[in-house]
């Protein structure tokens, strides 16, 4: 009778802390990071990586010189470097220098 006493005391004492505890961790697994659009834009990026994208032109335009001489060099990763770097344009997650996403519209 002792032991059950002591507990349904520290249940009670800790029920309050509990709560506090989820709503907590509830409003803070819900904040989303803030996604910035870059100056540069979709279009040319796109254009520039179809026509041109083995010279990495697209890295130059977007300011990633020195990854835009190494596609000079190795000729865009002979293509399938090239062909990476258009998905990821086309589908909106390839970032210029600063980190800034480059998306349409």
């Amino acid at each position: 009778m002792a032991k059950e006493g002591m507990f349904a005391t520290q249940a009670k004492s800790l029920k309050p802390h509990i709560k506090e505890i989820l709503m907590t961790d509830t409003t803070t697994a819900t904040i989303a990071p803030e996604v910035i659009i870059s100056e540069k834009g979709f279009v040319p990026t796109l254009l520039l990586c179809f026509f041109l994208g083995v010279f990495g032109v697209h890295r130059f335009y977007v300011g990633k010189i020195g990854t835009g001489i190494l596609m000079i060099l190795t000729l865009g990763g002979l293509g399938i470097w090239s062909l990476v770097d258009f998905i990821m344009i086309a589908v909106g997650s390839f970032k210029d220098k600063n980190g800034h996403t480059i998306k349409a519209g």
